[in-house]
């Protein structure tokens, strides 16, 4: 089903707008709010005059008021005013839950300059489409002038106003860049006003989109307004590895989704005694090897098995007594009595099939025949080679020897044949002079 902002045809069903399935997540607009009010047939006795514009799905938003004689509603598409000509977009909100969207952003009523002018007409609709269609290769020709000219940045995106006077280029960079050689550039390639824009690598994630690790659409594209500092510790306290590439999210940068659930972690560890690393027994050291944060319970080896052991399954409750015990100069028996028992509900499942990898091997009769019938194919050299291989290891010194004796075995039968040749040849020469006398 399409949000309340998309087109319908002649049969009432909507049209979208190409999201690909993105009105499932709360809208066609990325960061976008469901404005309930407006599908209420009330009418509002005092309506707030200033409206929320979308432009480009959601990417970038801004308040305008929006004039009487436009009888211009939620969903609209509408012709804004801006400082360098004027722009189309999309309403999203009106009425009261601007004024609460106003207030959550920091914005005063003062502080709304422009204007909403007039409903958007067909005109204005084709220029748009031809402005969002000269967006990628420009983005491509700006990242290849930028290039050329060694600066070290990277055009993320580039947004055109909507009657094409005018373009911002978005680009992240590591420090601050000198791009007064570079607009001079763009401007003589693309003829537009240019505007340059920096901004981080979370925002410029948020402005392309994309689909995460937990295969859904990124937070900070869909509902995420502001952007807190994530660190290593909050995968520490939630005992995740410490591997990068996992922890990191599309823009390189450590995921958002690592600061939800940490609250409720860090509640659950302060029932967790503190410094109960190591737990002193009479039957030895016991060193903590695991926590299980939500069950409650820490898992200790004895320090002789280097871990390696068997591990006990201790409380926190009964682990704070053991400290405490420790501080005393007093040590249990041993874990195992303090140990709590750990219920499985999983059942081990019996497997229908054997892994016969390394078990089957023909026997050693077959193995035989099969390698007289691959000598047979091969030639006779590869035979004796064969049959040399296949013959136990012998010393150095014996198969000289071996080698030594065919080679004299073979030069006794070359001369014994050379020796019949000539016996034949000679006794036809004496039979030949004999008929001449």
């Amino acid at each position: 089903m399409g949000c309340i902002g998309c087109t319908v045809s002649s049969d009432g069903s909507p049209k979208g707008c190409r999201n690909n399935g993105g009105c499932s997540t709360g809208g066609c607009n990325r960061l976008n709010t469901y404005d309930w009010l407006s599908a209420l047939d009330v009418e509002d006795v005092e309506p707030f005059d200033i409206v929320e514009v979308s432009f480009k799905n959601g990417a970038r938003k801004n308040f305008y008021r929006n004039q009487p004689h436009t009888r211009a509603v939620t969903g609209d598409m509408v012709v804004v005013e801006t400082g360098n000509g004027l722009d189309v977009g999309r309403i999203t909100l009106s009425g009261e839950l601007v004024r609460l969207q106003m207030r959550k952003k920091k914005a005063g009523e003062d502080e709304v300059l422009h204007n909403v002018i007039r409903m958007a007409n067909e005109r204005d609709l084709e220029r748009l489409a031809e402005a969002r269609e000269l967006e990628m290769p420009t983005m491509i020709r700006a990242r290849a002038i930028a290039r050329t000219l060694g600066l070290e940045m990277k055009v993320g995106d580039v947004e055109y106003q909507g009657d094409k006077r005018k373009a911002t280029f978005y680009y992240t960079a590591d420090g601050r860049v000198d791009f007064r050689e570079l607009i001079r550039h763009y401007a003589k390639e693309f003829r537009v006003k240019i505007e340059m824009r920096q901004i981080g690598a979370r925002q410029e994630s948020a402005r392309i989109g994309g689909l995460g690790s937990c295969g859904r659409e990124l937070c900070c594209s869909t509902w995420l307004t502001d952007f807190k500092s994530v660190t290593t510790a909050a995968a520490r306290y939630q005992n995740l590895a410490i591997n990068q590439s996992k922890l990191s999210g599309m823009c390189g940068r450590l995921k958002c989704c690592l600061n939800y659930e940490l609250d409720t972690y860090l509640d659950a560890l302060s029932r967790f005694p503190k410094n109960a690393d190591k737990l002193q027994t009479e039957a030895g050291v016991a060193v903590l090897v695991k926590t299980d944060i939500f069950k409650g319970l820490m898992y200790y080896g004895y320090e002789r098995d280097n871990g390696r052991g068997k591990l006990y399954a201790i409380e926190a409750s009964r682990a704070q007594q053991i400290r405490e015990m420790n501080k005393k100069g007093e040590k249990p028996a041993d874990l195992v009595s303090l140990q709590s028992i750990v219920e499985t509900d999983t059942q081990e499942v019996e497997m229908d099939f054997e892994d016969v990898t390394g078990a089957i091997e023909l026997p050693e009769e077959e193995r035989r025949r099969k390698r007289r019938k691959k000598r047979k194919k091969v030639g006779g050299k590869k035979k004796s080679s064969s049959k040399g291989r296949s013959q136990p290891a012998q010393g150095k010194g014996e198969e000289q020897k071996s080698d030594t004796k065919s080679g004299q075995e073979k030069r006794g039968r070359s001369g014994r044949s050379r020796r019949r040749g000539n016996r034949k040849k000679g006794g036809n020469s004496n039979n030949n002079q004999n008929k001449n006398k």
